[in-house]
């Protein structure tokens, strides 16, 4: 197995990216390998200054880095030698197993979408995240921010890649499924989410049980797939590292609430794409950069990519 991840990414890099990847080497074992991408004399000498084997890594030079605030595609297109742009050709040619980056959310999607282009038969690939529930279980909720606005055969097909992901990553055999609502009942929702509804109800290989409200998440009631529009699915997410901060802010500690703390998942799964790809929060630090790489890792080994291509 071979990770690619994106040095030059995020608000902290490289420092804390190259800490992040020192502290996941011992969850890579064998033939593993953590391949390091991006500027090599600042690679080789932050491995230096944490009195790191750079043998240990594989490093890949690159001279260009897409700053966070640039324009994603013409970033992308005008930096062929970035972080960013190398990890994703050698995702193209099989170099790497799958890749992941902290970097700018937007040259990251353009990769995922232009190079390894997205699978035959998905209409719009979706960015998921787990949110944890108050009983132990984790959910998957799909998309988080990279379709705002969704056509009913979009949501339905959330539900789907959704299902494919919690069967695959969170090991859950016959997933349910909800579509997020301002009410139970079908005749709740835009004309979008209602279309969605009638569409779910109908398809016979989703274990779908309705609509579920905002006060389902994070309790027992919470399905183990969530679907919405990127819209929603964004201010959720934002919602819920806003309300760690002010548990965290006001000393209040509980292992639930620990779990909410991004840095614990590390990062998001494009999925719907033909290769492994996982987009980390801008402002992660060492802590997130280690579970970035580790999800990664966890999605190429159970092949999700290539799951969700035979499924679709």
């Amino acid at each position: 197995m071979r990770i690619g991840l994106d040095v030059m990414g995020g608000d902290f890099a490289p420092v804390a990216v190259i800490e992040g990847a020192v502290d996941s080497l011992e969850h890579f074992m064998g033939e593993d390998r953590l391949v390091l991408i991006g500027d090599k004399p600042s690679i080789l000498e932050n491995l230096e200054e944490m009195e790191t084997d750079s043998s240990v890594f594989d490093i890949v030079h690159t001279s260009q880095v897409i700053g966070m605030g640039e324009h994603p595609a013409k970033a992308y297109s005008q930096k062929q030698d970035s972080s960013i742009a190398v990890g994703f050709r050698m995702l193209k040619k099989k170099e790497l197993d799958g890749f992941c980056s902290a970097g700018n959310t937007g040259a990251m999607l353009v990769g995922a979408s232009y190079t390894v282009n997205v699978v035959p038969g998905v209409f719009r690939p979706a960015l998921a995240t787990i949110l944890p529930c108050v009983d132990g279980r984790n959910s998957v909720i799909l998309d988080v921010g990279l379709n705002p606005d969704c056509k009913p055969d979009v949501l339905l097909q959330y539900g789907i890649l959704g299902t494919l992901y919690a069967k695959f990553v969170l090991e859950i055999e016959n997933p349910t499924i909800g579509l997020l609502n301002i009410g139970e009942e079908e005749t709740k929702g835009t004309p979008s989410v209602k279309s969605a509804y009638e569409l779910m109800k109908e398809h016979p290989g989703l274990n779908f049980i309705g609509n579920i409200e905002g006060n389902a998440l994070f309790r027992e009631t919470m399905t183990d797939v969530v679907v919405c529009d990127g819209f929603v699915g964004n201010v959720i997410l934002k919602q819920a590292e806003a309300f760690y901060e002010i548990c965290k802010s006001k000393n209040i500690s509980d292992p639930f609430i620990d779990r909410l703390n991004f840095e614990n998942i590390g990062g998001t799964p494009v999925i719907g794409i033909n290769a492994n790809v996982v987009i980390g929060h801008g402002i992660s630090k060492r802590k997130a950069i280690m579970n970035m790489i580790l999800q990664t890792k966890s999605v190429v080994q159970v092949n999700l990519a290539q799951k969700i291509i035979e499924a679709v």
